[in-house]
């Protein structure tokens, strides 16, 4: 019996993986033509087919065909695609006004979510938040907080970093192609400490952690550093989960020294690890949360929320922007946050990390061509390696994917070494589904 799943104001999605036609059909090579003549060519996509609907755990393209969804538009719609109650708060705020610009003139939405934000993030102490519309519009947010706030000027991130395609986040972001190469020069005053990486380093937390403020103290100095942000569970990177000890370490260190540590939960946030928020596996408070992808259920909105003391350290009119906190986007993450807490998708996240982790973990072994595997909740992902070598193996692990997009799977691949391949399934995507979707991948792998 074929699943379904209702779509406010649209049609009942058939959760079944269908493939009516070769990948790409012909109305989807049609569109890549037009595409390809209106569209600048650095703007790539993953897969060959465009999207007319998508819900559950489903996408359905244009020509008929039916994928499973393990990548929510990059971690963005971890309530599902259209989701009945984000659908239908932004049906009743686009029939009253779609934009006034809270600088201008606010209104009570905005209000709404940053009571939310300061309410839900990790600790108990007096908070603020202000929105943006982008994950890397609001790390440099973040980041001009914690200067104006520190009176310093030097921020640390870390290898494997992603925080953005803006020309300060770029500075932040370690992998230069396709982000950085070509684009520079960047912002100054950044600079890069090793992470903790246990499958490639072997350090314990306390090791990696002791490493890397060993070189923030002698190559920068804490008094010339204004911050530290780190993603709590890397994602472009690779989804590289820190040994444990290692965040705790640095927070404790940076408290110490009067440097702000912001937490980049752009891609964590909201459910996505099996948390609220990721920083709560080890008890981490920081100092700034960013937030962003899965807040408002794929309508851009983006976040900061922190300590009231930093936050309002800067002079009035020094955050904002003409479109952030749009009070479309900002029902929307009212109505995603709901869906969230009521239909407990932070318990639905831990059953799915169970699921991937379980079934990948058998197939390890015997298939010692999986190197790793890793992540929390719906954030999971396994590294391909050559057995022998144990080096990064980008050429297998992009084979797996594009055989499991011609049989109906979505999946992306990450990481600084190309070989790494991620699961982020919506978190309404049914069990049934799931397992078939990792049923295709674990094909492609055989066959690769």
């Amino acid at each position: 019996m074929t699943l379904t799943t209702p779509i406010t104001g649209g049609p009942t999605l058939a959760q079944e993986r269908r493939i009516v036609t070769a990948i790409p059909g012909p109305r989807s090579q049609e569109l890549m033509a037009r595409k390809r003549n209106a569209v600048a060519g650095a703007v790539g996509t993953t897969m060959p087919v465009f999207a007319e609907a998508a819900g559950g755990g489903v996408i359905v393209d244009v020509d008929g065909n039916s994928f499973i969804d393990l990548g929510s538009g990059i971690a963005v719609t971890g309530v599902g695609n259209s989701a009945p109650r984000v659908v239908e708060a932004v049906q009743a705020q686009v029939a009253q006004f779609t934009h006034t610009c809270f600088m201008v003139t606010p209104y009570d939405s905005y209000v709404a979510v940053a009571e939310k934000l300061n309410e839900l993030t990790p600790g108990d102490h007096e908070k603020r938040s202000a929105l943006f519309n982008s994950g890397a519009e609001a790390v440099e947010n973040a980041i001009k907080v914690a200067r104006s706030y520190t009176g310093k000027q030097a921020v640390v991130a870390f290898d494997h970093a992603y925080h953005g395609r803006t020309n300060l986040t770029m500075a932040l972001t370690a992998k230069s192609m396709p982000y950085k190469s070509g684009f520079g020069p960047f912002a100054s005053e950044i600079y890069r400490a090793p992470m903790s990486y246990p499958f490639r380093d072997g350090l314990s937390g306390a090791e990696a952690a002791k490493r890397a403020i060993s070189m923030i103290e002698k190559q920068i100095g804490a008094a010339n550093l204004a911050a530290i942000i780190i993603e709590p569970i890397q994602g472009e990177g690779g989804f590289i989960v820190p040994a444990p000890g290692f965040l705790p370490a640095l927070a404790e260190w940076a408290r110490a020294n009067d440097v702000v540590f912001i937490a980049d939960e752009v891609q964590t946030g909201f459910a996505r690890t099996g948390d609220l928020f990721a920083s709560e596996n080890e008890g981490l408070v920081p100092d700034v949360v960013v937030t962003a992808k899965g807040i408002a259920g794929g309508l851009p909105l983006s976040a900061i929320t922190g300590r009231a003391e930093i936050l309002d350290a800067t002079h009035t009119g020094g955050l904002g922007g003409t479109y952030g906190g749009n009070p479309l986007a900002c029902v929307a993450a009212l109505a995603a946050i709901e869906t969230y807490l009521e239909d407990d998708l932070v318990g639905a996240a831990r059953t799915i990390g169970e699921t991937i982790a379980a079934r990948f973990t058998e197939a390890q072994k015997t298939d010692k061509r999986i190197g790793d595997i890793r992540g929390r909740g719906a954030m999971m992902a396994v590294e391909f390696v050559d057995p022998e070598t144990n080096e990064p193996d980008a050429a297998l692990t992009a084979a797996i994917a594009k055989a499991a997009a011609r049989e109906g799977v979505i999946v992306l691949t990450c990481g600084t070494y190309g070989n790494v391949i991620r699961f982020l399934p919506p978190l309404s995507i049914p069990d049934a589904l799931l397992s078939e979707g990792i049923d295709v991948v674990l094909s492609a792998l055989e066959n690769a």
